[in-house]
């Protein structure tokens, strides 16, 4: 049995429609909402997001982004024996949208027919989904109980959003990462460290569900911006050393710092007082925003295919959301 999971390969996927600040203060300016560009990216670090178009759904970014996650690792969807998928908009109530996502690998060729079978999840742990979601497959690796997982972090935030409020809806993107995560009998994931507490409901939800064939309540995401930003950072620093603890190793040992692309402060906040230099934090959130799910596996696969990402590497994964959930994953790369 392997003692160990290591990624193989990633990948990444964002909807063609791009939205820069100045096109979103367009938009919102038509509906009666005043904001700017210098507002957002003072705020935010935000300078452009993508939002899907109609009829298009998280399975289908995720989708794109596990062919090229699959393509890199060289290896076909026959290949795989688990699929999770972090997301916290669905294409639907049920079936998982792991389901449909491996549904749709298995159409690819007749070879690809071989993932029917493999189990397949959801993990819903908003932002933090995706740390999760490997946490979860790093242990059923280990365990021995699959040898070859996608995992994929996907959102269409953007149907979540009240283009009524600008404190919320110019944050937020659409978008896709995955990754593939393989048994190994060399190190890869160290360590991983995953946490939530409830009593913080209220800082970050959209509190709406559907009963009778009607949606009650309000299906439209709530955030307190300063009870997070306070709750992030303080989370965010202790999951960091939690995960360094557990590996026997120093801040001082990190190569790269993959964080959740949420607000270019928070990551700020937590590289200063990790004492790692900004150019060793990969940052996607000026052009992708805050993508939940999708912003870990995304800033990573852009960092990968950029050739900043060195083999032997110490790379931290580490995110916060709504719950409130957060963690880190720890990793040779």
């Amino acid at each position: 049995m392997s003692q160990f999971s290591r990624i193989t390969g990633t990948g990444s996927f964002l909807p063609p429609r791009r939205l820069s600040n100045a096109d979103l203060v367009a938009e919102l300016a038509g509906k009666g909402v005043e904001s700017s560009d210098e507002w957002i990216v003072e705020r935010t670090g935000i300078r452009a997001r993508h939002f899907v178009a109609d009829g298009v759904c998280s399975s289908d970014l995720a989708f794109e982004a596990c062919r090229q996650a699959l393509s890199a690792a060289r290896l076909g969807p026959e290949d795989i024996d688990l699929i999770i998928v972090a997301t916290s908009t669905p294409d639907m109530v049920f079936p998982s949208t792991a389901c449909i996502l491996q549904h749709k690998l298995a159409q690819l060729s007749p070879q690809a027919a071989g993932i029917a079978g493999a189990p397949a999840f959801d993990v819903q742990a908003v932002c933090a989904g995706f740390i999760y979601a490997m946490s979860v497959a790093d242990a059923m690796i280990r365990a021995g109980n699959a040898r070859c997982a996608l995992v994929v972090g996907a959102e269409v935030f953007s149907r979540l959003l009240d283009f009524n409020d600008r404190a919320t809806c110019v944050l937020f993107g659409d978008g896709a990462g995955a990754v593939v995560l393989e048994a190994s009998d060399t190190p890869g994931i160290l360590a991983t460290d995953i946490h939530a507490d409830g009593k913080h409901v209220g800082l970050l939800c959209v509190p709406g569900h559907v009963q009778g064939g009607r949606i009650l309540g309000d299906p439209v995401l709530k955030m307190d911006g300063q009870g997070v930003f306070k709750l992030a950072i303080g989370v965010l620093e202790d999951t960091a050393r939690a995960v360094l603890a557990k590996a026997g190793l120093q801040d001082t040992d990190l190569d790269w710092l993959v964080p959740h692309q949420a607000n270019i402060r928070i990551i700020q906040s937590t590289s200063k007082k990790m004492k790692l230099p900004m150019d060793k934090v990969l940052l996607t959130v000026a052009d992708h925003g805050n993508t939940s799910a999708a912003s870990i596996p995304l800033a990573l696969d852009t960092g990968v295919r950029a050739g900043k990402l060195q083999a032997g590497q110490l790379v931290m994964l580490e995110g916060v959301g709504g719950g409130f959930a957060w963690g880190s994953v720890l990793f040779r790369y």
